[in-house]
């Protein structure tokens, strides 16, 4: 059997996707460099890493609304273009000096609210880009452009922006996501209209759809809240990791972002190796894998407390969290109804990145009254919890979802 091709359509979008979150990356160590330039506070550190993230509490599910009744290339574009314009504000204020914690959360939150609205149009478009069967395939390639950008390039091209000028790693940001503009208007017209109703009688108006049509999924539910308890877990130990590579790993500006980039040899493998490993071993055994190592490798630095370790826990949690990503997206992408799909995952996404938010904003607060390794025993403690929990609910007989091979 020939093995489709994704399609000029796909490695377009794929393009645009590569682009913008090899900006993301560049903002994954410049904002905590920054932050940390500007205040010694954990607390003050965390909310710029929770203000990425909160968005979602606010305009999650409207992006989702949007999604469903929008075309997907116009949401990316409007979403990129008002990104560029908080970019260009900010790298004034920087390069200017008059730059604060308040204004570098501002503009993190502002980031946060485009980044609801392209997301959720972008996971929209991949099933009208790609065949069923491919599924799994194509959000392999999408999170390995990701993990490019976001982890292996970005963070060090980041920090080494960052240390020739404070202003410059917003400015490169700004036009990656430029360029990301022109390639979505390139694509197919079909993905400039909403998507096509189920039957004729399928609309459901509001923008809690989605979240109600969530809520009476039991399997499907309790992937979201396992999910968003990984993603708290994740960001509790990440939003001070600045400040431990610093102050526990002797890691300057540089030193941190090569660190993040490390981590995404894992993500490559992760989101390469992530169609095969369902194939073999189905997508609820993989879950499993991947929830428990995500937020328990962290746990690894309490007890060795160095530069291996680190670089152990960056790369595993890097590609574990890819393979759960591309596993999550597939089921959800298979199981939900289409005019129903931009709600649905707003309503995931807004539970998963508010958890986040709040596991950024925890993570501070343990560190500052417990110390620098509560955060990873945290983590180490969620691991264990999340992966019970999904066990439990995916069991055989439990997937009312539709969601085949589960």
């Amino acid at each position: 059997m020939v093995e489709r091709s994704l399609g000029p359509a796909f490695w377009r979008f794929w393009g645009a996707s590569a682009l913008a979150n090899l900006g993301d990356g560049i903002r994954v160590a410049a904002f905590p460099l920054l932050a940390a330039a500007l205040t010694a506070s954990p607390l003050g550190v965390a909310a710029v890493a929770a203000a990425q993230f909160l968005p979602w509490l606010v305009t999650g599910l409207l992006a989702g609304a949007l999604a469903d009744r929008r075309g997907a290339r116009q949401l990316i574009v409007a979403a990129d273009a008002g990104r560029v314009a908080v970019l260009v504000t900010l790298v004034v204020a920087v390069a200017s000096g008059w730059a604060t914690v308040a204004l570098v959360v501002a503009a993190a939150f502002l980031l946060g609210v485009g980044e609801t609205v392209r997301d959720t149009a972008a996971q929209t478009a991949v099933p009208r880009l790609v065949h069923d069967s491919q599924l799994e395939k194509a959000n392999g390639r999408l999170i390995a452009g990701e993990v490019v950008g976001n982890e292996f390039v970005g963070p060090p091209v980041g920090a080494l922006l960052f240390v020739a000028g404070a202003a410059l790693p917003f400015a490169v940001n700004g036009a990656t996501l430029a360029l990301a503009v022109m390639l979505v208007l390139s694509l197919p017209l079909s993905l400039a209209r909403r998507p096509a109703p189920v039957t004729p009688t399928s609309e459901r108006p509001g923008v809690l759809a989605g979240a109600r049509w969530l809520a009476r999924n039991p399997m499907l539910r309790t992937l979201v809240l396992v999910g968003a308890a990984v993603g708290a877990a994740d960001s509790a130990w990440f939003a001070i990791f600045v400040l431990y590579a610093r102050d526990s790993l002797g890691l300057g500006a540089f030193g941190f972002g090569l660190l993040l980039a490390t981590g995404a040899a894992g993500g490559l493998l992760g989101s390469f190796a992530a169609d095969r490993l369902i194939a073999r071993f189905r997508h609820r055994a993989v879950l499993a894998w991947s929830l428990a190592l995500t937020a328990g490798t962290p746990a690894l630095l309490v007890v060795a407390p160095d530069r291996w370790a680190a670089a152990t826990v960056v790369v595993t949690t890097s590609a574990t969290f890819a393979v759960l990503n591309v596993t999550a997206l597939a089921i959800r992408q298979r199981a939900v109804p289409a005019d129903l799909l931009g709600r649905v995952v707003a309503a995931a996404r807004t539970v998963t990145y508010g958890c986040t938010a709040l596991g950024a904003l925890l993570g501070g607060a343990l560190a500052a009254t417990l110390g620098a390794e509560a955060p990873f025993l945290f983590s180490a403690t969620v691991a264990v919890l999340a992966t019970a929990a999904w066990w439990s609910a995916s069991r055989p007989g439990q997937n009312p979802s539709g969601a085949r091979g589960v």
